[in-house]
Order: structure tokens, then sequence, then C-alpha cells
């Protein structure tokens, strides 16, 4: 639903984004997560900016410059040596290649007590599919009617468990044939569905299972700003309920991407993303669990190419802002019901 939310985003004159440019530019239920026993490694906070006075980053400095100076061909010949991925574009391998010597650095650094980069232990991703108009109206109001969660374990680099359910829409209940051609969601899935405040008690309790914001450190994750500044705060609205704490603040993986591989915001649509990195969409296009699984492999690569995730975007008196990467990296808080705006 990606470029579909780009047209609604362009139309929104209700939520506002931060003015202050130069801070983009930095800018059903599964399992338990781990078996009985088993935890995820316990790693240091994030780093200030006064940690990169320690001698390995200057080693990795060299390392890079070496780097930079490499062909693609020769880029290509030293992943296969070491048994990397070799797909992607140039700047995506020099970025792989990069971050495998970053890794193998930073692992012997923080065995000696040094520097980490990690600063989740899981990432959790949504993508929202709403109700929607082939041409909507301006006094349009969408409403949830998926909402989904796929949950990265940052550790282990691997899509651990994931969470799907359908919402009952309360002021547009009939599906218009356009949403249901787009999202693959019919009228019987939604007609049988709860309403959003009952959904959200069952993400809540989703989460304070896997021990989310209380033993584990996480954020969420979205392909954009639209899911949480638009429609979460919409439907919070629609539903007379209060904005969730624990989605005020996120990761926006198309800030991230283009600010990691250096390209511009025409290169970070969900189809882009996928094909520079090599990879293909799995699934159902526009379906919520769908792209929230082809979104988390992104996140998945870029961590692997040594890419520190991490919140870039913020809801504040219902207005979007942006995170500096000067700020400090903060994971949500626990997540709770919601309460009533009432």
């Amino acid at each position: 639903m990606d470029e579909h939310k780009e047209n609604i985003h362009a139309k929104d004159v209700n939520v506002k984004m931060s003015n202050t440019r130069g801070e983009e530019e930095k800018a059903k239920p599964c399992s338990r997560i781990c078996p009985a026993g088993e935890s995820a490694p316990q790693v240091s906070p994030s780093q200030s900016n006064s940690d990169f006075s320690h001698p390995v980053y200057k080693e990795i400095a060299l390392a890079n410059g070496h780097i930079n100076r490499m062909s693609k061909e020769e880029l290509r010949i030293k992943l296969a040596e070491l048994k990397l991925d070799t797909r992607g574009v140039k700047d995506v391998m020099k970025k792989r290649l990069k971050s495998h010597y970053k890794k193998q650095k930073l692992m012997q650094s923080a065995a000696e007590g040094g520097p980490t980069d990690t600063y989740y232990d899981y990432i959790c991703v949504v993508d929202f599919e709403a109700t929607c108009e082939e041409d909507n109206p301006s006094d349009f109001h969408h409403e949830i009617i998926e909402f989904p969660m796929v949950l990265i374990n940052t550790h282990t680099l691997q899509i651990v468990d994931s969470f799907q359910a359908y919402v009952k829409p309360e002021l547009n209940p009939q599906l218009s044939d356009f949403c249901v051609k787009l999202t693959g969601i019919t009228q019987k899935m939604v007609d049988e569905a709860d309403p959003f405040p009952e959904v959200l008690q069952r993400v809540v309790a989703w989460l304070q299972e896997r021990e989310l914001g209380t033993k584990y450190k996480y954020a969420i994750l979205t392909d954009g700003a639209w899911d949480m500044s638009k429609f979460l705060n919409i439907q919070c609205r629609i539903s007379r309920i209060r904005y969730p704490q624990f989605a005020k603040k996120w990761i926006n993986i198309r800030k991230s991407y283009g600010n990691f591989y250096k390209v511009p915001r025409t290169q970070t649509k969900l189809s882009t993303m996928l094909e520079k990195l090599g990879l293909k969409y799995e699934g159902r296009p526009h379906s919520g669990l769908d792209d929230s699984r082809n979104i988390a492999r992104i996140a998945l690569r870029m961590l692997q190419d040594g890419c520190q995730l991490r919140v870039n975007e913020r809801m504040h008196a219902g207005q979007l802002l942006s995170v500096p990467s000067s700020a400090p990296v903060e994971g949500a808080p626990p997540p709770h019901n919601p309460r009533s705006r009432d």
C-alpha cells in the first residue's frame, strides 16, 4: 500500500511535518520469542559521539578507505571469498563489506570491554492497511482494517514471530471495490473482525507476552511516516481512545535506507529498496502482513550491511516530528491497554 499511502499523504493537511530538514538528513498469536530458559544476548547501550575516539574506529576507517577504492568486480570477488552475499548494486556491496569488517572489529572490541553496535534487542515492523477509495475525497477518514506485526531479533538477525488481525471499520463499514482489489481484504473478513480498540488490546497483550519494553529493548519500524502519524492517529480519534505511548516513536526505514545507502527519496519505495538490495517481493503486494515481512527483510539486510537502525520520527501533540541522530537512543516503553478519550 506504499504508493497509495504516498498519494494519501500528499493530500493530508491535518498532520504537519517539522520544517527542520537538516534533522531529517541526520537522522494469530505465535509461540514465545526464546525457548524456555533462553534469553537474548545482552549488549551495552548505545555509544555517545565521544566513544568514536576509541582505537577500533580508526582501524574501521582504514578498512573503509580501502573498500571505497575497490571496483565492483573486486567487491564481488572479495564478498565471494568471505562467503557473503554478492547481490546488489555497487554501493550496497561496499556497505556489506564494510559491515563485515566493522562487525569483526566490534566483536573483538566488545570481548575486550569496548563499544558494540546494537541499539535494540527486537524491532517490530508494522504496516497497516486502511479503508480507501480510488480517488479519496479530501474529507475521507481512513480506518485501519488490518493490523500486522513482524518481529525481528537483532542479535540472531532473523524474523522470529508475527501477529495479524483484521479490523471492523466503524465510519465506513462497507469496503469499496477498489479497496478490496488493492488489499485482498474482503467484506466478510472485516464484518467478522473485532473493532479497533479490541484489536489494539490483543496487540498490547501480544507485546507484553514477549516481554518487550520490560525484559527486552525494542522499537517500532514502519515504511514511511503515514502508518503512525496518519492512520493510527486518525483511528485513535475515531475509536475515541488515546494514542498509545509505545507507538509515539518509530524507525522510518525509508529515511534510514536513504541516509545509509546515500540515495534520494525517489529510491526508497518498498519495491525499489528490495530491487537495489538484490531481493524480490515475496507474497501478495498490499497485504499488510506480507508487506511487513518484506519490510523486515529490508531491515535485516540493512542490519547485515552495518546500518544502525534507530528511531528517527515521533509524534508530539498530534504533530509529526523528526528525531535527530544526536538524540539519546531509547527503546519503546512497555505497552499498556488503550485509555478512553472520554
